[in-house]
């Protein structure tokens, strides 16, 4: 028999980690990620392994949790399943809506924070296409472990990313169901604790498609040859590859929006990825490139046939037919330079970071990283253009006299 008791009151009264935790013989602690804490016990009955809550834990501590735990594994030893006793008992609860009706409702009280229509589409389309057909018309406090497992099961090695996706959805939908009274803990599509101990973690399995990038060694070539281009798709992507920016940045970047005096190009936030206002520090080579573009529109980069800037194709296909390096990408030349001065340079990661304009993920890093680093990202830069324009004979380690 399995190890019991493994709680503690103590233990159970303190633990805030969102997660399912054992106490043995089926019975677990449920801890939401509100902070909501309830009972669950899982069980074997006719080949089956199917769940029922015990209540929560501002009703039910830890002892009581056990004896009612004790008390349906006897009733399951006479043949008698827990879920039917519920089902016979005098008073019934009022029938829960559906898990689609609940989606539904769930989808329109999010609406107005999602930035556009797509994302409400997105939702919409996903839960109809994968969940729909197995819980959507199944009352939403009915839905089972087994029924995410049956959702999510044939996506999980061959669409990952979309069984992820899926997973979390039906997670949100699940959750505002218990908010709002229609079921109780636990949340059956929960990760952590839960489906994280019966499915591959996605990131061992997930096939990921990265942007072609081009080995940093072979940058000098690919910058010699650019140079012999002068379009305005050419300079366009000479500028890209220079302050390390994105595509989108790139062409609909503004004359506003550089200080020549402080060679400094300020990116809004209403166009960056993070929603954050970026500087770029603008080597000379970036400088010298922008005095020679004509100054014919608000946009450093106009478009053709009446096109307020170029299109968010036009460097690629650049590089495609005029380049002939249909291989690559030009978000990929963000990698090589995060390659180039991470393995080429003693330059610390949280400078390129900081140049890519990368989001620090560690919150605590974040409370402190409150400056953008400009002037050494400038020196950084430097090397950087130093090493374009090196021929691939020198490998710049100058990152010393930006600390």
């Amino acid at each position: 028999m399995a190890k019991a008791n493994l709680l503690t009151a103590i233990g159970v009264r303190k633990q805030k980690t969102p997660g399912l935790y054992p106490d043995g013989n089926g019975l677990y602690l449920q801890v939401s990620k509100g902070g909501s804490k309830s009972w669950l016990l899982r069980y074997r009955w006719q080949g089956k392994r199917p769940e029922i809550g015990l209540g929560s834990f501002a009703d039910v501590d830890l002892a009581d949790a056990r004896e009612k735990a004790a008390a349906i594994r006897a009733n399951l030893r006479k043949g008698v399943d827990p879920r039917q006793s519920t089902q016979d008992a005098p008073t019934e609860e009022p029938t829960a809506p559906t898990f689609k009706a609940c989606a539904v409702e769930f989808i329109k009280d999010r609406r107005g924070e999602w930035s556009n229509a797509k994302h409400t589409e997105q939702w919409t389309n996903t839960l109809a296409r994968y969940a729909y057909p197995t819980i959507g018309d199944k009352p939403v406090n009915e839905v089972l472990l087994d029924d995410v497992l049956t959702i999510l099961k044939p996506l999980w090695e061959t669409k990952t990313e979309t069984a992820t996706r899926v997973r979390g959805r039906v997670e949100r939908v699940l959750s505002w169901a218990i908010v709002k009274g229609h079921r109780q803990h636990p949340n059956p599509a929960l990760w952590r604790g839960n489906l994280d101990q019966l499915l591959a973690k996605p990131s061992k399995i997930r096939n990921s498609r990265h942007f072609a990038a081009l080995p940093y060694v072979g940058m000098p070539d690919l910058w010699t040859q650019l140079s012999g281009h002068t379009s305005r798709t050419a300079d366009a992507l000479r500028f890209t590859i220079l302050t390390t920016a994105r595509t989108g940045e790139v062409i609909a970047a503004q004359w506003r929006e550089i200080d020549f005096d402080a060679a400094i190009w300020t990116i809004p936030a209403d166009r960056m990825k993070a929603k954050r206002e970026h500087r770029v520090p603008l080597v000379p080579a970036a400088i010298s490139l922008l005095e020679q573009i004509p100054r014919k529109s608000d946009y450093l980069f106009p478009g053709l046939r009446g096109n307020p800037h170029l299109s968010n194709m036009a460097m690629l296909k650049f590089l495609k037919h005029v380049m002939q390096r249909p291989e690559l990408t030009v978000h990929g030349f963000r990698s090589t330079f995060k390659d180039w001065a991470m393995e080429a340079t003693d330059y610390p990661g949280e400078l390129s970071e900081a140049q890519l304009a990368h989001v620090i993920a560690n919150k605590a890093q974040a409370a402190y990283e409150r400056g953008d680093k400009l002037e050494r990202r400038r020196s950084m830069l430097g090397s950087w253009c130093d090493y374009l324009e090196s021929g691939g004979n020198v490998v710049s380690l100058n990152s010393r006299r930006a600390k």
